[in-house]
């Protein structure tokens, strides 16, 4: 097991992108959907709380926390590449998928965060 998990912050499309990153990046998968029970106060059964993926073999945890936080710059993902058709196929994946180019060879994915 893990001890280090890295935790993100979802406006409730924390499946949605977990399952965009499992099917654009290597060594990537969706493990868990964590759905609220019955007795889920203020929420609805079945609504998606968490869910644990990975990217690239790092474990990660999306939360569906709502609109509360915004993402910056001072967390990024790098994938390290083997060429720049690698690269190339990253970033049109990136930014074809809703996401914008950035500054600096940096691109931003629809959910906020840098890559």
């Amino acid at each position: 097991m893990n001890k280090n998990i890295i935790c993100l912050w979802y406006n409730n499309d924390a499946e949605e992108a977990a399952k965009f990153y499992a099917e654009t990046f290597p060594d990537s998968a969706v493990t868990a959907v964590h759905r609220a029970p019955s007795d889920f106060p203020g929420g609805k059964e079945g609504v998606v709380l968490t869910v644990d993926f990975t990217v690239c073999g790092i474990p990660c945890m999306g939360l569906n926390g709502g609109d509360a936080f915004k993402h910056s710059e001072a967390f990024s993902f790098q994938v390290a590449t083997d060429d720049q058709e690698e690269t190339d196929r990253y970033w049109n994946a990136i930014v074809g998928n809703g996401g914008r180019e950035s500054e600096c060879g940096w691109c931003k994915d629809k959910w906020g965060f840098s890559w």
